[in-house]
């Protein structure tokens, strides 16, 4: 069984939460303003779920979700993170995390941001393109005719499989989008970021199978 930290318990982090212990996984979760605040989600979470520092949810988990701004990147626990898949679900938005020169020229993805700052981790970009409750609607069993499918960039092959793995525990299917220098093909502002789950007045959301989301990211263009 696997053990799921969660750096960052917000909409995208709570939601892999929920889908974690619903596919049986254990999850240990985590915030910026501590274990105690994060009483009310794992009541509800029930007893596959801890709350612990970021440090902890990072040497607890076999993979890691890092789900916080990219602003906040370099508070990430480098250390217990050593060795293992990192699911980046961030992306970069200037309004919120101020202006990152490497990134607004696109010399670098937020994504191979967070890598160099966890250079012994397996960064794998993932959960970026879809809105939270859409996330949690739209997961399916494995094999259902009306399964979606969410896109995924990493430069470690093994660690793109523990993730595609995953995925498929909690509902997903996974289309492969290269190195984490391809991951801006499913950043903000192309084919592949929201549109393909439908709108977000749509709270069920749209499925989009693997074959949706591969034209999406071969359309993307910069």
């Amino acid at each position: 069984m696997t053990t799921v930290g969660i750096i960052g318990s917000g909409m995208i982090g709570g939601t892999v939460a929920r889908l974690s212990v619903a596919a049986g996984h254990h999850v240990v979760v985590s915030n910026s303003r501590g274990p105690e605040t994060l009483t009310e989600l794992v009541a509800e979470l029930g007893p596959l779920a801890t709350a612990g520092t970021a440090e902890q949810a990072a040497e607890a988990g076999d993979l890691v979700v890092v789900s916080i701004p990219v602003k906040a990147f370099s508070e990430v626990p480098a250390k217990p993170l050593a060795g293992k898949p990192v699911l980046d679900t961030g992306n970069y938005y200037p309004g919120r995390d101020g202006h990152i020169e490497e990134l607004a020229t696109g010399a670098i993805t937020s994504s191979g941001l967070l890598q160099r700052d966890l250079p012994d981790s397996h960064v794998v970009k993932v959960f970026n393109t879809i809105f939270f409750k859409h996330l949690r609607s739209l997961a399916r069993p494995h094999g259902a005719a009306d399964r979606s499918a969410l896109p995924i960039a990493g430069d470690d092959e093994q660690a793109k499989a523990a993730v595609t793995a995953f995925l498929d525990s909690i509902g997903y299917d996974a289309v492969d989008a290269g190195r984490l220098a391809e991951s801006w093909r499913q950043e903000p502002e192309t084919p592949a970021y929201g549109t393909p789950y439908g709108p977000f007045s749509d709270e069920a959301g749209t499925p989009a199978s693997a074959a949706t989301i591969h034209a999406a990211l071969v359309g993307a263009i910069r």
